[in-house]
């Protein structure tokens, strides 16, 4: 199916979040031949994760050339896997070149979306009112943090924020810093800060298994090359591509010997860079790698052993003025206290209020748990679609990836409105059940369904992430099955 680029029809978007997805769809709007969108954004510059995101240390676990939009290449990334920093400027620049930045409404979160008579009608932080036909949700997966409610948090008299809120004008040097948590955050604050600090103090509740990676500087020689050839750079990502594909073809198959190389290859790099028995016990985790998502790291298990920095294993008892209290009577005296604790991994387009047809509200459909067709589209609710919706394949590809295939799915079905094919086009409850039943299932064979708790769960203890590979992914957003959706008008 193709897209019509021009229409007597003319049709409003409106693009809610301006990070990497919603930047993505504006650039894509505007090729389509789409003059009348409005990006709402409730933060003051885009970024989405990169501009919320400032802990040190942060990086993407993705390779920084596949991490990239496929038709803005860039030559210049640092390393093997960019820093946020980095990645930030490259949304900023990106947004700049096709003029994005002038679209979008800053500091405006959209807090009600009404859909009546085939528009939808939205209500804005700052009172707005605006209408659409289309409302394109790019309000992204990691974003509201989850704050651990310690016993006695309040109380403690030094600084204290998540690592998403990190306040960078509290000093650090000959601090004592603790953090709680183990994800990748906490991995990669470790390895930033552990021989930096006076001393440093990690509280894990759960070990991970940590995968070895390189991340190399580029050259100058290297980034010239890229520079003055660009097939250069269409073979490195091209081979990357082939490279990341083939690890997340593992985890979706628990049994696989894809699978069992990522075990040995996580096992390996415990057993052999860490050297006291003891503190290697304490990080073996007790479930199979590749159930929780993989930290990739290159040097955390040096960070750990650093004399500054100290693995606390005993549960936290509670908070207090001075520090942190373990179960084991211990007081860890701290100047410094870091929630890396994670985030809200199930909210997507809320606490937005969002009302399909005849008043159906999104919280009460998704009361069980976020369910949406090929992560896009949700009965009830026509016109309106999600990019790394509920249940994608957000544990195992490249985001960026995705939304550019999703956003090509998605124009295709605004393309049957700006047609004059129908007024309103909504996926069928029977699709999106029968999808939904069918991804449930094959996820149990895949290695987040082998024993552990993680953010890739639903309640219910079924994977919420797409459980097949990527060629299947691709497949399904080349062109839409029209039949699973309702035209109306």
């Amino acid at each position: 199916m193709t897209v019509t680029q021009t229409s007597s029809h003319p049709l409003r978007v409106i693009v809610i979040g301006a990070g990497m997805a919603g930047i993505l769809a504006g650039i894509r709007l505007q090729q389509y031949g789409y003059s009348d969108y409005v990006i709402y954004e409730k933060s003051d510059r885009v970024g989405g994760t990169w501009r919320e995101n400032t802990y040190p240390g942060i990086a993407c676990d993705v390779p920084a050339h596949l991490y990239t939009y496929s038709f803005e290449p860039n030559p210049d990334w640092s390393r093997t896997f960019a820093g946020g920093a980095e990645i930030q400027a490259y949304f900023e620049r990106i947004a700049a070149k096709y003029h994005i930045t002038e679209r979008v409404r800053f500091n405006e979160e959209i807090t009600h979306c009404e859909f009546h008579d085939g528009r939808w009608r939205v209500r804005t932080s700052r009172g707005r009112e605006d209408e659409a036909a289309v409302i394109i949700a790019a309000t992204g997966v990691l974003h509201h943090p989850h704050v651990a409610q310690l016993p006695g948090l309040d109380s403690f008299q030094g600084a204290c924020f998540h690592s998403a809120r990190w306040d960078h004008a509290v000093p650090l040097a000959g601090k004592r810093v603790g953090v709680v948590g183990t994800g990748s955050t906490a991995i990669q604050i470790t390895t930033a800060l552990a021989d930096k600090v006076g001393h440093y103090a990690l509280f894990q509740r759960t070990a991970q298994w940590v995968m070895p990676m390189e991340d190399r500087p580029y050259t100058d020689e290297e980034r010239a090359a890229f520079r003055a050839d660009a097939r250069k750079l269409y073979d490195l990502r091209a081979q990357l591509d082939t490279d990341f594909q083939l690890g997340a073809q593992a985890v979706i198959d628990a049994e696989s010997e894809k699978m069992k190389r990522v075990e040995a290859y996580c096992l390996a790099n415990l057993e052999n860079n860490v050297r006291d028995p003891e503190l290697r016990e304490r990080l073996r985790p007790n479930y199979r790698a590749g159930c929780k998502r993989l930290i990739f790291s290159p040097n955390f298990y040096q960070a750990i052993q650093h004399p500054n920095a100290e693995l606390v294993t005993s549960g936290i008892r509670e908070v207090e003025p001075r520090g942190i209290r373990t179960e084991d009577g211990v007081l860890h005296e701290l100047d410094v206290l870091v929630l890396a604790t994670g985030f809200r991994a199930d909210r997507f387009v809320r606490p937005t209020t969002v009302l399909g047809r005849d008043g159906v509200n999104l919280d009460e459909v998704w009361a069980d748990h976020p369910v949406a067709y090929l992560s896009i589209a949700v009965p009830g609710f026509p016109n309106l679609f999600m990019l790394n919706g509920p249940n994608g394949p957000v544990g195992n590809f490249s985001l960026i990836q995705i939304a550019e295939s999703q956003v090509s799915y998605v124009l295709q079905l605004v393309g049957q409105i700006r047609a004059g094919a129908c007024r309103e086009i909504g996926v069928r409850a029977e699709a999106t059940a029968d999808f939904e039943a069918a991804r449930a299932e094959a996820a149990k064979k895949s290695i987040w369904a082998t024993g552990c708790k993680s953010w890739y769960l639903d309640k219910h203890g079924v994977p919420a992430s797409w459980p097949w590979t990527p060629s299947r992914f691709f497949e399904e957003m080349a062109s839409p099955h029209l039949e699973a959706y309702e035209q109306v008008g």
